[in-house]
């Protein structure tokens, strides 16, 4: 999606869950904080 809305300027770190499986398939929240920079 980042990269999708500003190109090569999208591009950030990477975020990983640390388990091999999650029970009854739950989902996993991720946040982000996006600084944008303007002219």
């Amino acid at each position: 999606l980042l990269l999708e809305l500003f190109g090569k300027n999208g591009e950030h770190a990477r975020s990983a869950v640390g388990v091999a499986t999650l029970p009854a398939g739950v989902a996993v929240e991720i946040e982000m904080i996006v600084e944008i920079h303007t002219s």
